[in-house]
């Protein structure tokens, strides 16, 4: 899959300064690079518009008639409850320091194909522990189930979101809500990373020796939540990258490699978006995300 490449204005002279491979390598994270920062400038300017929670939707009213399950004793309708459609709630999590405002177009992307029932969570930048965040995730999760009268939903997590999300599928009994997993540069395996950053304790987490990570390590024979992992060769933030892999012999993994963009790009470019809209999609229609081996590329 390959995206269109818009012409940078130092590629001629870095196609003559540098040989070969070198060059190849080096104009990719150039071109990644810079996508990056035009990603950050948008993302700065949006970033105000997600620091309050995201409005609930209105429950709809009921056709169900007096006496049948549904209404209430009254014989009227019960107001908390949506019309259910075929396809699950999607739940999207951001990452480290970040809010809802990273999933502007991820979300426009997943409404227009069909996904209607879409609800972006913002945990506080002060969260300190994975651990408690993964709770707070599933007593979010549960209030969705019950307010919308699914049995389960789908979840998107970028970076720290998608470890948190992961924790709580595996570890806390979130199997059973969460169907399928989808992470976008989520350092499952540590990152190495900003070691300046060590000062936060959810950094500390995110290392490859943290107790979050050991107890991810453990076997999880039961889990039933399908995983797919999106991982970009030029991610600036995952030390090593393969790091952003999920490496588990319990759990029903898919990893797909990302190539051309960096860490901010993964929730934004739009092949990205197709991608993850085959993992969703796929227990309907069986069509996967690119395997691991051809992945995306983004040229």
């Amino acid at each position: 899959m390959k995206v269109t490449r818009a012409a940078l204005p130092l590629l001629p002279l870095c196609q003559r300064l540098l040989p070969g491979r070198l060059a190849g390598l080096s104009l990719a994270l150039l071109k990644a690079t810079a996508l990056e920062i035009a990603i950050l400038a948008g993302h700065l300017l949006l970033y105000p518009s997600g620091i309050t929670p995201e409005r609930r939707p209105v429950p709809l009213p009921s056709r169900t008639p007096a006496g049948l399950p549904g209404a209430d004793t009254a014989g009227l309708p019960d107001p908390t409850r949506l019309p259910t459609p075929a396809k699950p709630p999607v739940v999207l999590l951001h990452g480290f320091i970040d809010n809802r405002s990273v999933f502007v177009l991820l979300r426009r992307s997943l409404i227009q194909h069909g996904r209607h029932q879409i609800e972006s969570l913002n945990y506080s930048p002060l969260t300190c522990d994975i651990r408690t965040a993964a709770e707070l995730l599933g007593r979010h999760i549960e209030e969705i189930c019950e307010r919308t009268g699914h049995q389960q939903v789908d979840v998107v997590g970028h970076s720290l979101g998608g470890l948190i999300a992961r924790y709580y599928a595996q570890c806390l009994g979130g199997d059973v809500r969460i169907r399928t997993l989808v992470t976008l540069g989520t350092p499952h395996s540590g990152t190495l990373v900003a070691p300046l950053m060590n000062a936060h304790p959810i950094v500390r987490q995110m290392r490859p020796d943290s107790a979050v990570l050991e107890d991810l390590r453990q076997p999880a024979p039961h889990c039933r939540t399908r995983f797919v992992s999106f991982w970009s060769d030029l991610d600036q933030l995952m030390d090593p990258l393969e790091s952003a892999c999920i490496e588990h012999p319990d759990l029903l993994t898919q990893n797909v490699r990302v190539s051309g963009i960096g860490h901010l790009a993964l929730p934004v470019h739009p092949a990205v978006a197709l991608g993850i809209r085959q993992a969703l999609d796929a227990e309907e229609t069986g069509v996967r995300p690119a395997e691991q081996t051809g992945g995306l590329t983004v040229a």
